[in-house]
């Protein structure tokens, strides 16, 4: 096993069919007293391997631990009858972290329920002011200007940055840029529904195809593409919708079965102001889904949602991770992002986008 030695951290590993990675929290736990006027939520993921054999292995993302000033992750635990290993591991260097399940038995229950307890809120940027965020090491900045396999920052896509950038008048500071960028991918990029998942976020893709369209890991990887490009931390931020919007966007929320409610959201990092949430993703959704037909660039409820997506999130998602080329511990699989419960069987992978024959489902509660 030294390859998942080298890669990752075991954070819990437990031999018992059932427990909980309570104790793997306990250190950034908030008190009940802090999260009044928090929305929280419980998430139940169940996975079944449909296709039993000797061995098999199930990777599923599970909340992170904390989003800064978004979300907490208040429980976490499981349910794995007939596991030979359930596993809570991290990647050192980044926020993912994932339960590991294997079973070695193909006349087991190849079974596990993976639930969760959230804190979230909503969260909105104040643009026009000076900021109090304290400001972070450069340090700590680098890794969210680095390229990533899915994301090169040369070609194309410094290309494209630089004359958005021209285009705009050359924006001097962090929010200028972002926002230049933000416009732009507004007013050309689409949503294309034909898309698997949440899109495969090839940036470099996305640009050459002559269709500037895809879903949400397509449209905000390509913001943070763009932005790291022009020297602008940016981190696409994965996760999934948790319940139907209270902004009276019906096509920006999901409750109940939220299997398929996967997105992706993505953040800058502006001085005084830390990370500033963006989605223009989510502004071509809503042009697309939120009537039949679509609805014009120029309708109120796409100026709305444009105004609303640069600077602030509703908190009806849950993030999972901001990690790129997540490797599988026990496995030579590099994932570009994890957002996906993942599986393999003595007979190879599963389809992560077919959770019918995984099989998987996950489930949203609110309970406050």
């Amino acid at each position: 096993m030294p390859l998942q030695r080298r890669h990752f951290i075991a954070l819990s590993t437990l031999a018992a069919s059932a427990g909980s990675f309570r104790g793997a929290l306990a250190a950034s736990a908030p008190s009940e007293d802090s999260l009044k006027g928090w929305r929280q939520y419980e998430i139940t993921t169940k996975v079944q391997v449909s296709e039993k054999t000797p061995r098999a292995r199930v990777w599923i993302p599970v909340p992170v631990k904390h989003l800064e000033n978004y979300q907490h992750t208040l429980d976490l635990s499981f349910n794995a009858p007939g596991a030979k290993k359930v596993e809570l591991v991290a990647q050192p260097g980044s926020d993912v972290r994932m339960v590991m399940v294997e079973w070695a038995d193909a006349s087991a229950a190849q079974t596990v329920e993976i639930t969760s307890r959230i804190a979230t809120r909503d969260i909105a940027a104040d643009l026009g002011g000076s900021g109090h965020e304290r400001r972070l090491p450069a340090a700590a900045l680098r890794p969210y200007l680095q390229p990533t396999s899915l994301a090169p920052l040369h070609g194309i896509v410094k290309e494209t940055a630089d004359r958005i950038q021209a285009d705009a008048g050359h924006p001097r500071d962090a929010v200028g840029k972002a926002r230049a960028i933000y416009e732009w991918i507004v007013a050309n990029a689409t949503r294309n529904p034909a898309v698997a998942g949440c899109g495969t976020g090839d940036v470099s893709y996305t640009l050459t195809s002559g269709n500037l369209s895809g879903k949400c890991a397509d449209l905000n990887g390509l913001f943070t593409a763009l932005a790291r490009a022009v020297g602008v931390p940016a981190r696409d931020v994965y996760g999934v919708r948790v319940e139907d919007s209270a902004r009276g966007f019906k096509s920006l929320g999901k409750s109940g079965d939220i299997t398929k409610a996967q997105h992706c959201r993505a953040q800058f990092h502006a001085e005084g102001l830390g990370w500033v949430p963006v989605d223009p993703a989510d502004v071509a959704k809503v042009m697309l889904e939120e009537q039949p037909g679509g609805l014009p660039k120029d309708a109120p409820k796409v100026r709305a949602a444009k105004a609303l997506l640069f600077g602030a999130w509703e908190g009806n998602w849950m993030a999972y991770n901001t990690a790129a080329d997540v490797r599988l511990p026990g496995s030579e699989r590099v994932e570009g992002f994890l957002m996906y419960p993942q599986g393999e069987t003595a007979n190879g992978r599963l389809d992560s986008l077919d959770p019918a024959n995984f099989s998987y489902t996950i489930a949203s509660r609110k309970l406050a």
